[in-house]
């Protein structure tokens, strides 16, 4: 069996993003769901019976977008960007998403799936319409600032429904 040092970094990678797709999906999807219900989450590092269950769908295009941020806020609160998040990038946004990020995040210098360098303490995610093979949700990211204050932003975030893949992604103003 081999050690851990001894397994090349590549398939590291390649297990790491597999855990994190797979407890991502199971614990992260709140999507419509939630929306429906009045019922917040945990906020805590303890859970009870009385926490709210979590559902989603492959084939939800909202499901995926709620999905992507879970994974991608829990990967960036717990390492960092780096190989993973890049990873979760290349799996969920469209090539032409990717390459207008990087162009973004050069100009601006932070991070364009959050449109900030520090991370959030808690995400939502909402339908909002669906057209012309496109479906729109709004990522409302609530952040902890100093003394408990809170406060929040939004994004329009766009998925092409043929792909199910983000297509784009806006502050709301």
């Amino acid at each position: 069996m081999a050690t851990p040092q001894h397994i090349p970094p590549r398939m590291r990678h390649a297990a790491a993003f597999a855990a994190v797709l797979v407890l991502g999906t199971a614990g992260s999807a709140v999507a419509h769901n939630q929306a429906a219900s009045t019922t917040r989450a945990p906020t805590s590092t303890t859970v009870t019976a009385r926490d709210t269950a979590r559902t989603g769908s492959p084939t939800s295009a909202v499901d995926r977008v709620a999905d992507f941020y879970g994974t991608y806020i829990d990967v960036r609160h717990d390492s960092g960007r780096g190989p993973l998040a890049n990873a979760l990038r290349a799996h969920y946004l469209t090539h032409n998403l990717q390459r207008s990020l990087s162009r973004w995040e050069t100009t601006h210098r932070r991070d364009g799936v959050l449109r900030s360098n520090a991370t959030p303490a808690q995400w939502r995610v909402d339908y909002h319409d669906s057209g012309m093979g496109h479906c729109w949700t709004t990522v409302t990211l609530t952040w902890q600032g100093r003394g408990h204050h809170t406060h929040h932003t939004g994004l329009m975030v766009r998925s092409d429904l043929a792909t199910r893949l983000i297509s784009d992604i806006r502050p709301m103003h």
